[in-house]
């Protein structure tokens, strides 16, 4: 059997990614526990610079404590720092999350808006946790890119690398827009298990291998 030369083609590259993390992961759960699109986005803020991991060991008390706009804003910056102290970054993150509540309760009459726009305009809240948010609540197409979304694309020459937002738009003319919101979670899980930052750098897993068999020097992300 003839074997494939996948280097010559990107669009082959992409067929096999897609086809493969297919094949490794059919269900993608959303890796942060949430129950509507408003614990999800407080989930998403919480989990810049911090695992997925110690966010979902975090919002049970904090979502006991409050999980509406409503509820949040009856209680202090103070007491939502010392929940989420554990995540980093806390003061900042508990001051958006304050402010972000008073806002959708002054303008979106509570709800988080169905809208990158208006998610945009939310403090803390950037391109990427509005994509998350409007691709996994919403089930509107979007590619949010994390740091494992930007380091794979660049291993599999997917992307020119030069920036996550860069990359973002290299995989969405890529790849068939229906398949968006399930691919970057598959993306990702698969950037954990056998693609890692320190593990893999484009010479080890089965996909950076199969696509490069011959590469001899690791990858170093840029961007």
């Amino acid at each position: 059997m003839t074997k494939i030369d996948y280097t010559k083609s990107k669009k082959l590259r992409a067929e096999y990614v897609l086809n493969k993390l297919e094949e490794h992961y059919p269900i993608t759960p959303i890796p942060l526990d949430h129950t509507d699109p408003y614990t999800l986005l407080i989930a998403v803020l919480l989990s810049a610079q911090c695992t997925d991991e110690r966010v979902n060991k975090i919002t049970p008390a904090l979502f006991k404590m409050a999980n509406t706009p409503e509820d949040m804003v009856t209680h202090s910056v103070e007491e939502i720092k010392e929940i989420i102290r554990p995540c980093g970054l806390s003061p900042r993150k508990s001051k958006a999350i304050w402010d972000l509540s008073q806002i959708l309760i002054d303008k979106h009459e509570g709800l988080v808006p169905q809208s990158f726009e208006y998610l945009e305009e939310l403090p803390g809240v950037g391109h990427k946790t509005a994509s998350v948010v409007m691709a996994q609540s919403f089930g509107v197409p979007a590619f949010p890119v994390d740091t494992h979304i930007h380091r794979l694309a660049q291993n599999w020459k997917l992307t020119t690398g030069k920036s996550i937002d860069q990359t973002e738009k290299d995989l969405k003319r890529l790849f068939p827009e229906e398949k968006w919101n399930k691919l970057h979670l598959q993306i990702i899980f698969y950037g954990r298990e056998y693609c890692t930052a320190r593990g893999c750098k484009g010479l080890v897993c089965p996909i950076c291998t199969t696509l490069y068999p011959n590469r001899k020097k690791a990858i170093i992300k840029k961007g």
